[in-house]
């Protein structure tokens, strides 16, 4: 699995101009699931997302977890994040998981923040969505569960 991971002061998603799902301050998570992905993987990069200490403290250094600071959690389905640009003018997203597949992990992963975060928001799986968001910092992370 892949999360583009932006630490964010408001973030929504809106699809043909109806909000679906909004948070304040927390995190958005673009999640990508590749056809080699487990709820192992899900498993994996919630642990280490979850418990992050990517949030300010009052020496705005990086001390804080998303439960140290009352966060919120927007998870937006994103399989772009598999994109192979290696060859040609046109990605390549064989490396993406099936629809199917790749929807049941997105479901599996938001059912693991939802355990830990009372306001957890989402997008909806293979919409063609906005997202808006103001990041924080900006703050961006990209964790791939291969490298963690």
């Amino acid at each position: 699995m892949r999360a583009v991971v932006q630490r964010v002061s408001e973030a929504a998603v809106h699809i043909d101009g109806e909000s679906v799902g909004s948070i304040g301050r927390g995190y958005l998570v673009l999640l990508g699931v590749s056809a080699a992905d487990t709820e192992v993987a899900a498993e994996k990069l919630w642990g280490k997302l979850g418990t992050l200490r990517i949030n300010d403290d009052e020496n705005r250094k990086t001390n804080l977890s998303l439960a140290d600071v009352n966060g919120e959690v927007l998870v937006v389905s994103q399989f772009t994040l598999y994109a192979d640009c290696r060859r040609g003018r046109r990605p390549s997203f064989t490396a993406a998981g099936d629809p199917a597949h790749a929807e049941r992990l997105y479901e599996y992963f938001v059912s693991l923040v939802r355990a830990d975060v009372p306001h957890v928001a989402t997008g909806r799986f293979g919409a063609d969505m906005q997202v808006s968001l103001v990041n924080d910092g900006p703050f961006t992370i990209v964790l791939d569960t291969d490298e963690l």
